[in-house]
């Protein structure tokens, strides 16, 4: 089977093309720019095509004879349908690494689709949202009458340039939760609480993370609140954000934000993620009180969706599945975190 890297030249696409290589793999690399992509193309021996995803006639006409697309093209909320749209008319299966709640809402709400085109939709085949995928199926398997799920992680990563443009949408958008099975707008910063993620006690908060979407696919839960640890510091001023939220999602301030971050941030080096690990963690309750957490211990969250996003391409190019929507942890199962590079086996106890 021929498969794509959609968005190679930038930071996480560039690690995975490099990865693939390096593991014999030979994938066609693409994106927007000749200029961006030839070069590396060139340098790692591979075929590379050049294409906007601006015309979905255009772009299923590039996927003609490719089986498989890992798009890594973000930010995701102007990418990813035309890209979904594309490889249904193709045939191509679609992954992403996007963690975005609207993408991966649409994506799922292509389910059908997907089925009818025999094809595989799975966003998230990264850190977003491996491992919090897993820690919530498998408090599903341990509880399976749970009514609460909450999820979360301590990660010191770092932000690629990809993953900081879309923090400053979302800012503007606000938080979210998912309450009786909707999705439910509330302010940044919405509720705290102290939480063991694996490596001590943590001050933390609500965030808008991608698991308020998948994780109600992956377990049929339906209140669901994502947690990320911040000092007293940070969570007042993501508090005292909610008050220009208006102002922070006006186009002229958005550019100029990401303006910024193209020119500030570059993603962490080899060495930072090496000696950078992810904690993860999980809790659900059902409506007797009783309580089961989970945690696992994982690579650096980019390291892990390098890892994580071949090993759901090559389980694809190997294997027959039926067309539809995917989580991760839908498609291999709770067991994936644990087999991915430097992650730990998924701990359960009683709360």
């Amino acid at each position: 089977m021929q498969w794509m890297i959609y968005g190679a030249n930038g930071y996480t696409g560039e690690l995975i093309a490099r990865e693939a290589v390096a593991a014999g793999a030979q994938p066609i690399l693409a994106g927007r720019s000749e200029e961006k992509i030839a070069p590396l193309a060139k340098e790692l021996g591979l075929s590379h095509r050049v294409f906007g995803l601006d015309d979905a006639a255009q772009v299923a006409g590039k996927l003609s004879d490719v089986g498989l697309v890992l798009h890594c093209a973000g930010p995701f909320s102007a990418t990813s349908a035309p890209m979904i749209e594309g490889c249904l008319a193709a045939g191509a299966h679609y992954l992403d690494i996007s963690g975005e709640i609207q993408v991966f809402e649409h994506a799922h709400a292509q389910a059908v689709r997907a089925a009818e085109a025999g094809i595989v939709i799975c966003p998230g085949v990264g850190f977003d949202v491996i491992p919090t995928d897993c820690v919530a199926v498998t408090l599903k398997q341990a509880l399976p009458d749970a009514t609460h799920l909450a999820l979360g992680f301590d990660s010191r990563s770092g932000f690629s340039p990809g993953t900081a443009k879309t923090s400053v949408e979302g800012l503007a958008d606000g938080g979210r939760v998912r309450r009786n099975g909707e999705i439910t707008r509330v302010p940044l910063a919405w509720r705290t609480r102290t939480i063991d993620f694996g490596d001590g006690d943590k001050l933390a908060m609500t965030i808008p993370w991608g698991d308020v979407s998948t994780a109600f696919y992956s377990t049929g839960i339906g209140n669901i609140e994502v947690y990320l640890p911040g000092s007293p510091r940070l969570i007042k001023q993501a508090r005292r954000a909610n008050y220009v939220r208006w102002l922070l999602g006006l186009a002229p301030i958005q550019r100029m934000l990401k303006r910024r971050v193209e020119r500030s941030v570059r993603g962490p080096d080899a060495e930072t993620r090496a000696r950078q690990p992810t904690y993860v963690w999980g809790e659900a309750r059902n409506a007797a009180g009783r309580t089961v957490t989970a945690r696992v211990r994982t690579a650096n969250g980019y390291s892990l969706t390098v890892s994580g996003a071949l090993a759901i391409s090559r389980y694809l190019m190997e294997n027959s599945v039926e067309g539809g929507a995917y989580t991760p942890a839908m498609l291999l199962g709770p067991q994936l975190v644990e087999q991915l590079p430097d992650s730990t086996p998924i701990t359960v106890s009683e709360a």
